[in-house]
């Protein structure tokens, strides 16, 4: 199954009653949306929870993956012994971790393990998980001093990790917003405290995580924030997938700051599904899918809603329908391919056929490589008829495609483009993919509706 959800949660011992002992009524917002995130993830029953946390052994050029069968931990030095925890790892998901973190080259392991006791950093979730959710293993996680950009890659790794495992699996990105909110604090304050909060909530309220990696190293150092890899590594295991955000809460009145998202991984748009599969098998293997094979694990995100499963089946096997899957990576375009009309007996066919020929035939680029094929975002376009335009006030950019034709030579581009903002520049791009002369007003022009799945 893989990575199924992701959550931004805080870690303040007072939140656990028995440390706060009254005190935690302050922070009562962040106590509900805690709440509910234990919830989500109890009805998402995970096989397995990662926590990356900033108090688990932390080196400055590696990443501790915490060994062994499971480790216990209490909150004694916090005075509150009574509130203790006791987990068992996930010892399959660590070594996969672990082996493909070596074979990259990234220093990520079991070794050098300096205590087994669990930390506050982990233990303030698992009080709220476990109160409503105990059927799982755990994964713990540190975090390091070395690049943003590798604590990205190795929550890429854990999503790989959980994939090749065949686990549901969780994240939670343990940390707290800067410590210097507030003069009368604990940490006191600082200018860039404030602006840290306001930044991160916002970049993670929009789950705009390549954001996560231009932040400042001054502006993370003097808010004195100690989330900020936590969440980087989290998403690295939501890269690429498409998710329900939602911002839940932000609390500032102890002088920190207390963030709390969520992020549920959407089943993926079955069309986008049978490209994708028809492209990585074809570059896999060299061969391509059968659509009778295929056509279940196409359609299991659907399978729980009766009628969209009947529509979804009969649009890709009884229609015929030209198609375009266009493939982009880090919003740059790097294949598109497709079809103006039918040329295949369903539209399934036709989705599959296009998928390879993006990924191979464009001309405007080399073929696609195995090594990209997890950076790869997909969207295919499926056509309407066209119908004559007789007037460009008939024209839409946002709504239509359009086809401009003269003669032997044919032009096609699609509707709602980042960049093409009028008709006028909307038909000049499709004269000159055509060939067509931009002043050359002796053409036919069509247009066309498009169903944009992504």
């Amino acid at each position: 199954m893989g990575i199924i959800a992701g959550f931004m949660v805080p870690h303040p011992p007072m939140i656990v009653p028995a440390v706060g002992r009254g005190s935690e009524v302050q922070i009562e917002e962040t106590t509900a949306a805690y709440k509910k995130v234990a919830d989500m993830i109890a009805e998402l029953r995970p096989e397995t929870i990662i926590i990356s946390s900033p108090h688990t052994v932390m080196y400055a050029d590696y990443f501790h993956i915490s060994p062994g069968s499971g480790a216990q931990g209490d909150f004694r030095q916090f005075d509150a012994a009574e509130a203790s925890y006791s987990v068992s790892y996930d010892q399959e998901m660590v070594a996969e971790i672990s082996l493909r973190a070596s074979k990259e080259g990234l220093p990520a392991g079991t070794e050098g393990e300096r205590s087994a006791f669990l930390d506050h950093g982990t233990m303030v979730p698992l009080s709220f998980i476990t109160e409503k959710y105990t059927d799982f293993k755990l994964v713990r996680i540190g975090l390091s001093g070395l690049p943003l950009e590798l604590h990205k890659r190795l929550g890429q790794i854990i999503s790989e990790a959980a994939n090749a495992c065949d686990r549901r699996v969780v994240y939670v990105a343990s940390g707290d917003l800067s410590h210097k909110l507030k003069v009368d604090g604990p940490y006191g304050f600082d200018p860039a405290g404030p602006i840290y909060d306001e930044k991160i909530m916002d970049v993670m309220g929009r789950a705009d995580f390549d954001e996560l990696l231009r932040f400042d190293a001054k502006l993370l150092d003097d808010a004195a924030e100690c989330g900020h890899r936590s969440f980087v590594m989290m998403s690295g295991a939501l890269d690429k997938k498409n998710l329900d955000v939602s911002r839940l809460s932000h609390q500032d009145v102890t002088g920190v700051g207390y963030g709390i998202c969520t992020y549920v991984v959407k089943d993926e748009d079955p069309y986008v599904k049978l490209a994708r599969l028809s492209l990585e098998t074809n570059i896999k293997t060299g061969s391509k899918i059968d659509w009778s094979e295929a056509r279940d694990s196409v359609l299991v995100g659907v399978a729980d809603d009766p009628a969209v499963y009947a529509e979804t089946e009969k649009s890709l096997t009884e229609t015929r329908a030209g198609a375009f899957v266009s493939l982009h990576i880090d919003g740059r375009l790097r294949g598109c391919i497709g079809t103006i009309c039918a040329t295949k007996d369903t539209l399934a066919e036709e989705i599959i056929e296009n998928a390879i020929s993006a990924s191979t035939r464009d001309p405007r680029f080399y073929p696609v490589t195995e090594d990209e094929l997890g950076d790869l975002e997909y969207s295919v376009d499926v056509l309407s008829d066209a119908e004559p335009v007789s007037d460009i006030s008939e024209l839409d950019v946002k709504k239509y495609g359009v086809i401009v034709t003269k003669g032997m030579k044919r032009g096609l581009l699609l509707p709602n483009l980042d960049g093409v903002d009028t008709v006028q520049e909307q038909l000049s791009i499709a004269k000159q993919k055509a060939g067509i002369a931009e002043h050359d007003e002796n053409c036919e022009i069509e247009r066309f509706r498009v169903v944009r799945h992504y």
